[in-house]
């Protein structure tokens, strides 16, 4: 299968490239054309190795220039990508389980990894049964030439941990679309230069801020998240050339906390066209924060593109295209149940009336174009009308057909092509309002944590047993939700497991509602915890015996 995302690799345009930030301040340049020829050299190395067109490859690699050479050269070599993130702060015995769980699904013919992170690499391959060892990055003599690709582009596997995690299977036309909808929407013109920190191995940094400049051969300043962190300042002061960037919500605010105007001084950022926002809910004290200290420097609110996506479907749903200021709405939290009317307490565009808007406040994510169709539907699968909640469905040619190797999905389902998301929505103005995850994960600095992992803690917390328990997301306006619904009249432990939550998902204000009672857990004719329904009952009144633990 051809793709213009690979074109490149045959037709490099050597006056652009990449510039990678050093770990001094500075950068390195490649051109595409010493990219495109190192990534052909490492295809040919990686064919000596017996890699085959349509074979799964992993990678565990950190974001340097052998990265994005070995990414490449696994895509000349006509096999699927599959990246798995280097370790950050995980212990690592819990790092290799999660490896090891993506291993035995992906089942890859060859697993790379940088010679520092091999021991880690090969500790993983043999708790997934897998023989042999890493293979580190290296380059044949001669260029090879692009072999034909099989039908999936790469995995693309949940961003959070989990002892079962879900690789989505992206399609070469799953990406190609949503790459052309991303450099559409966003207005990307030919001689425009993005700059991201992202994370390579996250849907929005690999292929909202690597891929799809790449493919279309932009100029690229590429940080690592550890330089953002450390010198948040310095990816701001990229705007002076670059245009387009893409970040969660935590990230403008974190800018607006650390960064001062003298770190700034000089930098004309009136020429930054898009600043998208995404992976979480959006709340629009962040943004405001943000805007009032670029504004000196020329910065528009008008930059913010405030964007709904999810890997299941490759990226990008909706975008806010047109030039305004995000709208941002406090609903009523008493209204928001599935299929009900959602009413609107208040409503304005992002301004100075934004700073302290955060729990109870939204922002609209843009309209939806016709070749991605986004609906609205009730727990029976009925499109509602605009101003209902209810579940956001996604079709269109960037719905990926499924989860690899049979694996299953829960709150996410897949059906008659189009991604059942599993997050809570509505639709007003025209625009789409996400409410956030209801079911089987909650996002926390645009990472996956998955229930059953809570679950397993606080039952270990306890000593309940985790039959005894269950824990849903639930959504709320402009702030995340956890219900944690136990078999016990005893609600001792309660104050001991909000704090453990409160130090697992670090300070991001998620409210914790905890039910105790007998009856509560409502299960499938499979066993498995019907997790909406029952945060449905409570909400209806219609659970007898349930006491909310205050």
């Amino acid at each position: 299968m051809t793709s213009a995302l690979r074109d490149w690799l045959d037709k490099p345009n050597h006056r652009r490239g990449v510039r990678l930030a050093t770990d001094d301040g500075g950068w390195e340049f490649r051109d595409y054309g010493e990219l495109a020829g190192a990534a052909r050299r490492t295809g040919g190395a990686l064919i000596e190795a017996g890699v085959r067109p349509g074979d799964v490859v992993c990678m565990v690699l950190p974001t340097d220039f052998t990265c994005m050479e070995t990414y490449f050269g696994v895509w000349a070599a006509g096999a699927t990508v599959c990246l798995i993130t280097p370790p950050l702060f995980q212990d690592g015995d819990d790092y290799v389980a999660h490896v090891a769980a993506i291993l035995r699904q992906a089942k890859p013919v060859l697993t790379i990894a940088s010679a520092d992170l091999a021991p880690l690499a090969a500790r993983a391959m043999e708790q997934a049964g897998l023989a042999g060892e890493p293979w580190e990055p290296r380059q044949a003599e001669t260029e090879t030439p692009v072999q034909e690709a099989g039908e999936l582009a790469l995995l693309q596997f949940t961003s959070g941990s989990s002892g079962a995690p879900r690789g989505v299977m992206v399609t070469w036309d799953n990406l190609e679309a949503n790459s052309e909808l991303i450099a559409r929407s966003a207005g990307f013109d030919e001689d425009d230069t993005v700059a991201s920190w992202l994370p390579l191995y996250h849907d929005m940094g690999l292929i909202g801020c690597f891929l799809t400049p790449i493919a279309q051969q932009a100029n690229l300043l590429l940080m690592r998240p550890d330089h953002f962190i450390r010198d948040p300042a310095r990816w701001i002061r990229c705007f002076a050339e670059a245009r387009h960037t893409a970040a969660p919500p935590f990230a403008y605010s974190y800018v607006a906390r650390r960064v001062k105007p003298e770190q700034l001084e000089g930098v004309d950022l009136s020429g930054w066209k898009t600043a998208i926002i995404g992976a979480e809910p959006i709340d629009p004290h962040s943004l405001e924060v943000f805007a009032e200290l670029l504004e000196p420097f020329g910065f528009s609110r008008t930059a913010f593109k405030p964007a709904f996506g999810m890997a299941e479907t490759t990226l990008l749903v909706t975008l806010d295209e047109v030039a305004r200021d995000p709208l941002a709405v406090r609903p009523d939290n008493e209204s928001l149940a599935f299929g009900q009317p959602v009413r609107i307490l208040e409503q304005h565009g992002l301004g100075p009336r934004s700073v302290g808007a955060k729990t109870g406040w939204v922002v609209g994510c843009g309209t939806p174009q016709e070749d991605v169709p986004v609906s609205i539907v009730d727990d029976d699968g009925r499109e509602l009308a605009e101003g209902h909640l209810g579940e956001i469905v996604v079709g269109g040619e960037s719905a990926c057909p499924g989860y690899y190797a049979g694996a299953e999905g829960k709150s996410t389902r897949f059906a008659g092509g189009k991604v059942f998301t599993g997050d809570a929505g509505f639709f007003h103005e025209g625009q789409l309002f996400v409410l956030g995850r209801m079911g089987d994960s909650i996002k926390v600095r645009g990472r996956s944590v998955y229930v059953e992992d809570l679950e397993a803690k606080i039952a270990e917390t306890t000593g309940l047993g985790k039959g005894r328990i269950v824990v849903t997301a639930v959504p709320g306006a402009g702030q995340k939700g956890l219900a944690l619904f136990a078999e016990t009249a005893d609600d001792a432990w309660a104050p001991g497991v909000r704090e453990m939550l409160r130090r697992r998902l670090g300070d991001e204000g998620v409210e914790v509602t905890i039910v105790v009672g007998t009856g509560l857990i409502q299960r499938t004719s499979s066993g498995k915890p019907r997790r909406r329904y029952m945060w449905e009952r409570l909400q209806g009144g219609e659970m007898p015996g349930a006491r909310v633990v205050s």
